[in-house]
């Protein structure tokens, strides 16, 4: 692992455990195993670590769109599918970036709005209505909150579960935006 991933997934993880307030130069420099110096070799500040971060959210929101586009079962069914914490590369940076945003970061704030306007707009595509295809995006982010509600502690089996009850309702609301 390079050492600018390695500072990045510190400042991550400080950010997931600790906040913003926590991630100082000096204690994410410690957490990656890097000197200072290393550390501001890459980012020249904190401000430089949350461009960073915003930069990994960015090119894993572009992955997981292409994953939505060559779903098997479509962009909607893969949305909600995915729509549960798995501790993915994903699930951490967007939480992480959302306590950026929490903290009125405007580039964090921009990147998650950028992230549910062009999942939205691929679930739109599919389904045709906007406001079915909203409904759609709020089923999963639904599942999203409540397992963030429960620290992610909700077992997989359990998730799935949740997940398998609403995919029907999935189906149905497509359905609806064909007619």
């Amino acid at each position: 692992m390079s050492a600018r991933n390695a500072v990045l997934d510190a400042y991550q993880a400080m950010l997931l455990e600790d906040g913003q307030r926590a991630t100082t130069l000096e204690a994410v420099a410690a957490r990656a195993g890097v000197s200072k110096g290393g550390l501001l070799y890459h980012f020249k500040s904190k401000e430089a670590l949350a461009e960073g971060l915003i930069e990994r959210l960015d090119a894993l929101v572009v992955q997981d769109l292409e994953e939505m586009r060559t779903a098997e079962d479509g962009p909607s069914r893969h949305y909600v599918r995915t729509s549960v914490w798995t501790d993915s590369a994903l699930d951490r940076a967007l939480v992480a970036v959302a306590h950026l945003a929490q903290e009125s970061h405007p580039g964090a704030r921009a990147a998650m709005a950028r992230a549910r306007d062009e999942w939205l707009a691929q679930i739109r595509e599919e389904v045709g209505s906007p406001a079915i295809a909203h409904a759609i995006l709020l089923i999963g982010d639904g599942l999203y909150f409540d397992a963030a509600l429960t620290g992610g502690s909700l077992s997989t089996q359990v998730a799935q579960v949740a997940v398998d009850e609403l995919l029907p309702v999935i189906d149905h609301l497509l359905e609806l935006g064909r007619r």
